[in-house]
């Protein structure tokens, strides 16, 4: 797996030992993401799944203390089984975008474009998602959690992969 930064946006690559369309298929469905998405150890619970062009995905995320965090992807453009192009941010549970629970200054979205590559039996990943139409101090702050979103992203990649492995 690959992760850097590059022009304000934080690149994740990754081989998956999976065809495309299951690859695809488990972006793009509730009863999938539920089992994989998210910080490690968090059971995630779906609202809302409409998987289309200004549909969105609205979840809550409890850890195993009982904290709880709600988000949402909206979703801008798809391409099956080539590319999805999404708004990531947190939500209330009504599905209101907030304020990142942790710091005022985390961008409100992230816009992420995912996109899939079949390799003979497997299929690459690449997620490159920043903020847009930010001020400095939120573009500042995001760049400056890059440790943190490294081991997020690869903690969850590796849950994509045993869930795979799995299905």
């Amino acid at each position: 797996m690959s992760i850097k930064m590059e022009n304000n946006q934080l690149v994740v690559t990754r081989t998956f030992k999976a065809p495309r369309d299951l690859v695809f298929k488990v972006w793009s469905e509730a009863e999938h993401l539920k089992n994989w998405w998210g910080p490690q150890g968090f059971k995630i619970e779906v609202a809302k799944m409409d998987f289309r062009p200004g549909g969105s995905f609205h979840y809550n995320m409890k850890s195993p203390d009982g904290h709880e965090m709600w988000g949402k992807f909206v979703y801008y453009e798809i391409e099956a089984p080539d590319k999805i192009v999404y708004g990531n941010c947190f939500s209330d549970s009504e599905g209101n975008i907030v304020r990142a629970p942790f710091a005022e200054s985390f961008p409100l979205e992230i816009h992420n474009t995912l996109t899939f590559t079949e390799i003979d039996d497997t299929t690459v990943i690449t997620l490159r998602g920043g903020p847009i139409n930010v001020p400095e101090e939120e573009l500042n702050f995001y760049l400056g959690m890059y440790e943190s979103m490294k081991q997020g992203f690869g903690a969850t990649f590796d849950q994509l992969a045993a869930y795979l492995e799995r299905t």
